[in-house]
């Protein structure tokens, strides 16, 4: 969507505190032994005390209220019996609604104890996520958000998976502009208009390319195998620069 009213940014704000806030609590809950359908019931019961609705299942009948994905699993993980173990990267995707208004937000982290490499990984995909937020200013190519983490993968060494794009959000789960790169590509000449609601997040990894649907026809894996990160924030383009949506009230 495109803000054009001050209620329209308050209540995206007001969701998107919801979905960082459920997201950090999440992650806070991971520990050795919890099951997945066990850490998504804490994320359904938060949003459900906030008066919102899980947007997966609203919008897409996904079989939870949030998205986790463990080790080898790399987005869209459905909450089961899966139990998480001490070393595990897992990734949490929270979207929800209230009000009419819609907002996404993700991140990545490791169970301790943390290999350097997962925490490097993990170090960099936040890094990768904060620079293409950056990019985001009305006037600018929307192309820059992708051109900008390419660099910066490219220069770490890392790759990005180029079927799972970042997206317009705001009164739908997606919605205009439907696929926005976040890997760099030439063809995209759109511009980011003033008070355009849109994602920013990369998956970046160390080798996989391409996200593989699996037999449940939800989960996604990499092609070829190799770890990879997510980290996503809902955000405003305006004229002096983005404004992120999804912070939530205590950080750290």
């Amino acid at each position: 969507m495109t803000i054009t009213e001050e209620d329209d940014l308050e209540g995206l704000k007001a969701i998107g505190r919801i979905v960082a806030n459920t997201l950090q609590l999440m992650s806070r809950s991971v520990e050795p032994g919890i099951t997945t359908l066990e850490l998504d019931e804490i994320g359904r019961k938060a949003l459900e005390l906030e008066g919102a609705v899980s947007a997966p299942e609203s919008v897409y009948d996904f079989p939870g209220a949030t998205c986790i994905s463990v080790n080898e699993e790399i987005a869209h993980g459905i909450p089961g019996q899966r139990v998480i173990r001490a070393g595990d990267l897992v990734n949490i995707d929270v979207s929800a609604s209230r009000d009419g208004f819609f907002a996404d937000t993700g991140a990545s982290l490791v169970v301790p104890p943390v290999h350097g490499s997962l925490a490097r990984l993990c170090k960099d995909g936040h890094r990768a996520m904060e620079i293409g937020v950056a990019e985001v200013r009305s006037g600018q190519p929307l192309a820059g958000i992708g051109n900008a983490i390419g660099k910066f993968a490219q220069a770490k060494g890392y790759t990005l998976i180029r079927n799972l794009a970042s997206h317009g959000v705001g009164r739908s789960l997606h919605e205009y502009p439907e696929e926005i790169a976040t890997w760099p590509n030439r063809k995209d000449q759109r511009r980011i208009t003033k008070g355009l609601v849109l994602t920013v997040e990369p998956f970046l990894s160390t080798g996989g390319r391409w996200a593989e649907s699996g037999d449940d026809g939800w989960t996604l894996f990499s092609e070829p195998s190799a770890p990879v990160v997510q980290y996503e924030h809902t955000v405003v383009a305006t004229d002096r620069g983005p404004v992120v949506l999804t912070l939530p009230d205590h950080v750290g």
